[in-house]
């Protein structure tokens, strides 16, 4: 994830993994809105819990006494989670994600909605 997280109040983002595809791709940009108000099934930046500096992009699954469960679309593709490092302090979330602004012309797809045939991932 390569990020720019002055004090702005909008973000941008690339994703640099797969593990939220096939909602988010590598390569994809994001536009985030920073603040710690977060629900249940948004995709945030959040900071790894364990890796200083390293801004993550998943998706808030719950939220706990001790923070937020965050989980990857993409298990599979060896994604670094919640499921590794356990709830991630409201402290640590950075943005939610408003939209994917590029590239342009690809559909988003919901979340657990399989590839369409025929496409690489």
């Amino acid at each position: 994830m390569h990020a720019r997280p002055k004090r702005w109040p909008l973000l941008r983002v690339a994703v640099a993994e797969h593990s939220m595809e096939p909602a988010l791709r590598p390569g994809d940009w994001l536009l985030a809105w920073r603040t710690r108000r977060v629900r249940p099934g948004q995709v945030v930046l959040a900071w790894h819990p364990q890796r200083p500096g390293f801004l993550l992009v998943k998706r808030a699954a719950w939220r706990e006494d001790g923070g937020w469960w965050l989980a990857s679309d993409n298990p599979a593709a060896g994604a670094v989670d919640s499921a590794r490092f356990g709830l991630v302090a409201p402290g640590q979330i950075v943005a939610v994600v408003l939209l994917r602004y590029w590239p342009l012309g690809r559909r988003p797809m919901p979340p657990g909605a399989a590839a369409p045939p025929g496409s690489i991932g």
